[in-house]
C-alpha cells in the first residue's frame, strides 16, 4: 500500500473543517494504538476459549471471551482468505437489515475499520457512536486476525443489546473494492449467519475423579448426504451387564474438517420397557428407520456448535447403566451442508466421561411447559402469539422433597414457529427468579445450557414457562403435537437430587375449549363442524381467523382452568385432582432489567479507523 503523503501535493488547499476531520481521524487511530500498547488490552490468542466457524467452508473463524467485570465481549476473527473486507455483526434473527455491524473494507489501496448499522432497506451508515472498538490486526500464515471489543450494552439505539441466550451472528464477504462504506451493496454480498450463545456462564470446573473412564458414541464413518439438512441416526449399545455409573461430563468429538458441517448432536437413552432395539444407521426421517427408535427419547447429552464441554456439579451425576436402565442409545447428528459437499465422511459424536464412584445425588431431568396436545393452538398470521405452561404449587408441594431441588442446567425447546422462551420461578404469588430465558430463541439452535447460578425450587413453588410464536408465513392454525409443523413449548431442566417427578406441564381444560368452538360457531356466519368424530385440529383448521376469533382464543388461554400433568417417570400422575385447576395467581412481576450503559467516553468522531494491511486482492 502506497502512502499518499509521500507524493507531491497537487490538490487544492483544504478547508479548516476538512483539516479538523482528518486530524480527528488520525487521533482516533493513534488512540486505538495507544490504548492497546499502554493497557495491554489485546487478549492473547490463548485467552479466547470459545470458537465457532462462521461460514460452511471454514474460511472465517470466530473466537471470543466474556468479561463480566467489564461487561464486554472480546472478539478474535480469523479471515483465512481476505479479499476486500467483510461485514460482521448481530441482528434480531440473522437479517442483514436493521443490523449492528463491524465493517472492514478496502478501496484496493487503503483499508478501514468502523462501527456501522444498516437500515430497514439494507443501506449501511457509519454509526455516530463507535462501539466496536478495534484492538488490533495482524497477519499470520493462516490469515488475518482482527481483534475488537464490544460492550454488552452501549445505550446506542442503533446497537444490538448482547444478552443471555441465542445471538444471531451475520457475516458478509466483500469480493470487490469499494470507495466508501455507503457504497457497499448488502444484497450482492456472499454472506450468511451463525447462531451462538455469546454470554457463556463463568462456572468453575469441578475436580474429576481418578477412576473416570470415557466412552465415545460416534457415527461409524458415515457419508454425509449431499443435501442442505440431514438428521442422521445411529444406534449404539452399552456392554451387557453394564452396572450403574454416573456421567459427570461430556464433550463433542468432531471429525477434523467437518467443524462447519456438524451443527448439533444428541445422545438419547431408549425406554427400559423394551428388551431390545434394532440396529440402525441412516437418516432419521427414512422410511427404513424402525418405528421402535421413536422410544429412544431420554436425553443423556446434547451439544450444539459453539458449545464447550458440559460438566455436572460435583454433588451429582447423571445415572446410566444398571437395573431399570436400557443399554440402548441413539445418537442423532444434525448435518448442515448448504454448499452440498459430496463424499464427505464423518465419525463425529459425543464423548461421555463417567465414574463408578457414585456422587451423592443422581441428577434428574424434568419437563416443564405445555403438554403435547392439539388443544393449545396458534392462529395463522400471528407476529407474536403467547402460550404458557404451568408447573403448579400443588404439584411441587406433593412431589418435591422438603429440602427442594437444585436446577443447574436447562434446554429450551419449540418447533419451527418458536421465537422466545422463558421459565420463571414464582413463590407465594410473586415472581422470584428467571430460570432460563432466550429472547432470540431459534429452533435451529438447541443445546443444554449451564445456568449462571443454581436455582433452588421448594415444595409449593411454581415454574411458569412462556413461549412466543410467529406464524406469519402460515395459512392455517398451528396445533400442539409432535410433528415438526405442530408446536411444543418445553423446558427440560436438569436438577438434583432426582425425584419421581419427571413431567410437570399443563394444557387448557378441554371443556372450556369446546365452549370456545361453540362461541365461535355462534358469532360467525360460517359453520364450524363440531361433530364428535371431528378432531380438535380439524376444528381449529375450519375457524375463520378474524380479529374476534383470535382475541377470544388469546383470552381463553389467559383465564380458563387447566388440566395439570403432574407425572411420575412411569407416565402415571401423582394421586390427586388435576383437572379444571385454576391458573396460578401472580401478584408480583419481576422487573425487566434495564441496560447498563458504560461510562460515556470522550467525543469520538464518526469516522473509520485506517488500517495498514497492504494492497488487497
Amino acid at each position: 500500500m502506497q502512502n499518499s503523503r509521500s507524493k507531491p501535493c497537487s490538490c487544492p488547499s483544504l478547508k479548516l473543517r476538512e483539516v479538523a476531520s482528518m486530524y480527528l481521524t488520525v487521533v482516533a487511530a493513534f488512540l486505538v494504538i495507544l490504548v492497546v500498547a499502554l493497557q495491554g488490552s489485546v487478549p492473547r490468542q490463548s485467552d479466547f476459549p470459545y470458537k465457532v466457524p462462521l461460514d460452511p467452508q471454514g474460511l472465517l473463524e470466530l473466537s471470543w471471551n466474556v468479561s463480566y467485570p467489564e461487561q464486554a465481549v472480546h472478539f478474535q476473527l480469523l479471515i483465512r482468505e481476505l479479499q476486500f473486507g467483510l461485514l460482521f455483526g448481530m441482528s434480531d434473527r440473522g437479517e442483514f437489515e436493521n443490523a449492528d455491524l463491524a465493517v472492514l473494507w478496502s478501496d484496493g489501496h487503503n483499508s478501514y475499520f468502523g462501527d456501522a448499522w444498516s437500515d430497514a432497506k439494507g443501506q449501511l451508515h457509519m454509526d455516530s457512536q463507535q462501539d466496536y472498538q478495534l484492538l488490533g490486526a495482524r497477519r499470520a500464515p493462516e490469515g488475518l486476525y482482527l481483534l475488537f471489543r464490544r460492550a454488552f450494552s452501549t445505550c446506542d439505539p442503533k446497537d444490538y443489546l448482547i444478552e443471555d441466550g441465542t445471538v444471531h451472528l451475520i457475516y458478509g464477504i466483500l469480493e470487490k473494492p469499494v470507495h466508501s462504506l455507503q457504497a457497499i451493496n448488502i444484497s450482492a454480498l456472499h454472506g450468511g449467519l451463525q447462531r451462538v450463545q455469546l454470554l457463556k456462564p463463568n462456572i468453575s470446573i469441578p475436580e474429576l475423579p481418578q477412576d473416570m473412564k470415557t466412552m465415545e458414541i460416534t457415527a461409524p464413518d458415515v457419508v454425509i448426504p449431499s443435501q442442505e439438512t440431514t438428521y442422521w441416526c445411529y444406534m449404539a449399545e452399552l456392554p451387557e451387564g453394564f452396572p450403574k455409573h454416573h456421567i459427570i461430563m461430556y464433550e463433542p468429538v468432531v471429525t477434523a474438517g467437518n467443524e462447519a458441517l456438524v451443527h448439533h448432536m444428541e445422545v438419547f437413552q431408549c425406554a427400559a420397557e423394551f428388551d431390545s432395539f434394532p440396529h440402525y444407521n441412516g437418516p432419521c426421517d427414512s422410511k427404513m428407520k424402525p418405528e421402535r427408535l421413536n422410544y429412544c427419547r431420554h436425553v443423556l447429552a446434547a451439544w450444539a456448535m459453539g458449545a464447550q464441554a458440559f460438566y455436572y456439579p460435583e454433588e451429582a451425576g447423571l445415572a446410566f447403566g444398571g437395573p431399570g436402565s436400557s443399554r440402548y442409545l441413539r445418537l442423532e447428528i444434525h448435518y448442515h451442508n448448504p454448499l452440498v459437499f459430496k463424499g464427505r465422511r464423518d465419525s463425529s459424536g459425543i464423548r461421555l466421561y463417567y465414574t463408578a464412584t457414585l456422587r451423592p445425588h443422581d441428577a434428574g431431568i424434568m419437563e416443564l411447559g405445555l403438554v403435547y396436545t392439539p388443544v393449545m393452538a396458534i392462529p395463522p398470521g400471528e407476529d407474536s402469539f403467547i402460550l404458557t405452561g404451568y408447573c403448579t404449587d400443588k404439584c411441587t408441594q406433593l412431589a418435591l422433597p422438603a429440602a427442594g431441588i437444585r436446577i443447574f442446567a436447562s434446554q429450551l425447546h419449540t418447533h419451527l414457529a418458536g421465537r422466545k422462551v422463558v421459565t420463571v420461578l414464582s413463590r407465594d404469588g410473586r415472581e422470584r427468579q428467571v430460570v432460563n430465558a432466550d429472547k432470540h430463541y431459534s429452533p435451529h439452535f438447541q443445546e443444554i445450557r449451564m445456568l449462571k447460578e443454581v436455582v433452588a425450587v421448594f415444595p409449593g413453588d411454581e415454574l411458569i414457562t412462556t413461549c412466543t410464536y410467529n406464524t406469519e408465513d402460515r395459512s392455517r392454525a398451528t396445533v400442539g403435537g409432535f410433528g415438526i409443523l405442530e408446536e411444543m413449548c418445553v423446558n427440560y431442566v436438569h436438577y438434583y437430587p432426582q425425584t419421581q417427578l419427571e413431567l410437570c406441564k399443563s394444557a387448557v381444560d378441554p371443556g372450556y375449549l369446546h365452549r370456545y368452538f361453540n362461541l365461535v360457531n355462534r358469532f360467525n356466519d360460517e359453520e364450524i363442524c363440531m361433530c364428535p368424530q371431528v378432531s380438535v385440529p380439524q376444528q381449529f383448521y375450519s375457524i375463520p381467523w378474524n380479529t374476534f376469533n383470535r382475541d377470544v382464543l388469546r383470552s381463553l388461554y389467559g383465564f380458563a382452568p387447566i388440566s395439570m400433568h403432574c407425572n411420575k417417570s412411569s407416565a402415571v400422575r401423582f394421586p390427586g385432582e388435576w383437572e379444571k385447576q385454576p391458573l396460578p395467581r401472580i401478584t408480583g412481576r419481576l422487573r425487566e432489567p434495564g441496560p447498563r450503559c458504560p461510562p460515556a467516553p470522550g467525543p469520538q468522531p464518526a469516522a473509520p479507523v485506517p488500517l495498514q494491511l497492504g494492497q488487497l486482492r
